[in-house]
């Protein structure tokens, strides 16, 4: 089923251009609360929760969207900037219809995106995405005045988030005696992840966490983890955490800044629950390191790989009644901790790992050594179909028969920017950069 408007993440793009207009983002409310309003039993309007990140154009697409779902006789609760696993989390909790999130992730702040919850805290079904799109098209209406949805803001969403998160993390156990550098990419999660830590009993320094709009993920966060890195070795911290720009990811490094990424992390979360009982399996994607898989397979630990994105990651977690999975950029699930990928709460996940074994990162991921992989992103035109690219087709076949079975080659487009992305895997670094860098140039070609 294609889509027009959806991507991976929800609907995301340059601020200013169709489709992250003011004009789009209110038919897109309207159309999204028909489709909520459709078919509901019982009294009231249906409810919607919306949040933010801090970029400055927030402003504008929430107001946009309060104007559709009003229009469509939806009632609005307006939550401010907040992380979307929090928006994930206070839909269900406060039984809403759904959620919505006003941000763009990891991009730059010129960017922005709209994205979906449904009323069980999880991302939208491609069919409901689909009915949507089929709506925007539609001539937009407005029911009676009578009829029109009301706004209110919710009170307290940060406090009742950063409880939630605390109460992932075990009664018994406590992070006293432990530094920790939070970096929160001036995002989301400015006024609400080092409080958790702290509230935790960890000493916390804190960075990236004074937005101005302008600033989200602009050398700081999970994109940008040096500067983490570099507080962790100056403050002389245990560990750092690093967030990304709605914190739904994470990045962490050691006492000596050395970075762990998300498969790793990963793996450091189901050695820990291995203590407690057997692991079924664990879900990764296209592009998670190969060593992972074989880690995985040591350990009797299932695994499988499902297409980029959190959301795929999730349906093929629930196809196998498996219950972590994740990809290397840092999006971690647990489905017994919450229902989407959550950087705070993974990230409490990894720390309880470490406190329960008394062990270092780098001891925790011992059992685990990453086979070298390059990534090059490419800036292509929209409509750019590799597959189409006669010499890129030919030089990735190439590359994929000298590497034989000791490497790999992945091209993909990204579902969230134009770009094409190719990784390639190798014995060496050295060999995996310079064949993904002969991939990579023949885009243009």
């Amino acid at each position: 089923m294609s889509r027009k408007y959806f991507g991976t993440d929800g609907i995301r793009g340059l601020v200013g251009v169709t489709p992250i207009t003011p004009d789009f983002v209110m038919r897109l409310g309207h159309a999204a609360g028909k489709v909520l309003a459709k078919g509901r039993s019982g009294t009231g309007h249906p409810t919607v929760l919306i949040g933010k990140d801090t970029r400055i154009s927030g402003y504008m697409l929430e107001a946009a969207l309060e104007a559709g779902f009003a229009s469509a006789g939806v009632d609005v609760m307006l939550a401010g900037p907040m992380p979307t696993p929090a928006i994930a989390y206070l839909t269900r909790a406060l039984r809403l219809s759904a959620g919505v999130v006003i941000s763009a992730s990891h991009n730059a702040y010129q960017d922005n995106g709209i994205k979906f919850f449904s009323a069980n805290g999880t991302k939208l079904p491609d069919a409901v995405e689909h009915e949507i799109e089929e709506a925007i098209d539609q001539p937009m209406d407005c029911v009676p005045s009578e009829k029109l949805g009301r706004a209110n803001r919710l009170r307290d969403a940060q406090g009742r988030y950063i409880e939630f998160c605390k109460g992932s993390f075990p009664n018994e156990l406590d992070l006293r005696g432990m530094k920790i550098v939070v970096d929160s990419a001036h995002g989301a999660a400015y006024a609400i992840a080092s409080h958790v830590y702290h509230e935790l009993g960890a000493e916390v320094i804190s960075i990236g966490a004074t937005p101005d709009g302008f600033n989200i993920n602009a050398g700081f966060g999970a994109t940008a983890p040096q500067a983490m890195a570099a507080a962790v070795v100056a403050h002389k911290a245990d560990l750092g955490i690093a967030l990304d720009g709605d914190a739904d990811r994470l990045i962490m490094c050691d006492a000596t800044g050395r970075l762990y990424n998300g498969d790793e992390l990963l793996y450091v979360m189901v050695r820990d629950r291995m203590t407690a009982g057997p692991v079924a399996g664990a879900v990764g994607t296209l592009m998670t390191n190969m060593a992972l898989e074989v880690a995985f397979k040591e350990l009797g630990v299932g695994f499988a790989r499902a297409k980029v994105g959190d959301r795929y990651v999730l349906e093929v977690m629930k196809e196998k009644n498996w219950l972590f999975g994740g990809e290397g950029s840092g999006h971690l699930l647990a489905l017994d901790k919450h229902t989407t990928g959550d950087g705070i709460v993974s990230s409490l996940q990894v720390l309880s790992a470490l406190v329960r074994s008394g062990k270092t990162l780098a001891q925790s991921c011992a059992g685990l050594v990453l086979y070298p992989q390059t990534l090059i992103n490419i800036k292509v035109a929209s409509d750019f179909d590799w597959t189409q690219n006669a010499a890129m087709v030919a030089e990735k076949q190439a590359v994929e028969r000298e590497l034989g079975d000791a490497g790999r080659v992945l091209i993909r487009a990204s579902g969230t920017e134009p770009l094409i992305r190719v990784m390639v895997e190798a014995k060496t670094a050295e060999l995996a950069e310079t064949s993904a860098r002969r991939i990579a140039a023949k885009v243009a070609q």
